[in-house]
């Protein structure tokens, strides 16, 4: 299995700011496996969207691979800063810059912020030996950073109200085909059982987490396999 994007220590931060709870060792390896899963989706899908003879990713790529697969358009909060998305919506101005009037612009979340600190990009691309420009590496720097600390938020709410109430996959259609029918003999399920203190993140609230981030049924599967899977071999070393 690739080696995680960031360090365990650098995912341990990212939960220390926003939460005063502890998380587990198995639980942040399994928060780093979820992010290398998108990010090497992500990936996959900017080296199909390039063009014949590239040899460096650009974010253009990374544009095209997210329209492509809507499955990995997950960092919300991110796209807000990054200076290759307010380009699509007519911004050209960078989100580091005061604006004309002089007053400094709305202040950056904590998990835009600390982007730079996670530097999973090169390790991502090195794992699946492709090459990007500068601007690439940031933007996936930024979007790990943003998922990463929603992970961890989602996970501190999962331990503080005992669990979550799952409502069944999201199912994506693409426009004109028709929508597949739902079996009467699956309800939606209840609200799942957590086990544990509440002082503790444990691998079992970063998986409901892992749900809540990833809406797309098939990366959210193999995020979940794959985070299981590490920690499994976590455990066994």
């Amino acid at each position: 299995m690739d080696a995680a994007p960031f360090s365990p220590t650098v995912v341990k931060a990212a939960f220390r700011d926003v939460t005063w709870m502890h998380v587990s060792r198995p639980a942040v390896r399994a928060a780093a496996s979820v992010t290398r899963t998108l990010l090497t989706e992500i990936i996959e899908g900017a080296r199909a969207a390039a063009e014949e003879g590239i040899t460096k990713l650009r974010p253009r790529h990374l544009v095209s691979a997210i329209d492509r697969n809507v499955e990995v358009d997950v960092a919300n909060e991110w796209y807000a800063y990054s200076p290759t998305f307010r380009a699509l919506d007519g911004g050209v101005q960078s989100a580091a810059m005061p604006s004309r009037g002089g007053s400094a612009r709305r202040p950056k979340s904590s998990a835009v912020v600390g982007a730079h600190r996670f530097e999973p990009g090169v390790r991502a691309l090195r794992s699946r030996q492709a090459r990007a420009v500068p601007a690439m590496v940031r933007e996936l720097d930024g979007i790990a950073g943003v998922f990463v600390t929603g992970l961890a938020r989602d996970a501190a709410m999962v331990v503080h109200e005992g669990g979550v109430r799952r409502f069944g996959s999201v199912t994506l259609v693409m426009p004109g085909e028709p929508a597949p029918s739902q079996s009467p003999e699956t309800p939606p399920r209840a609200a799942s059982a957590r086990e544990g203190d509440r002082r503790t993140i444990g691998t079992g609230d970063v998986l409901d987490a892992t749900t809540m981030q990833l809406f797309g049924s098939t990366i959210r599967q193999r995020a979940l396999t794959e985070a299981r899977q590490a920690v499994h071999t976590y455990a066994s070393a």
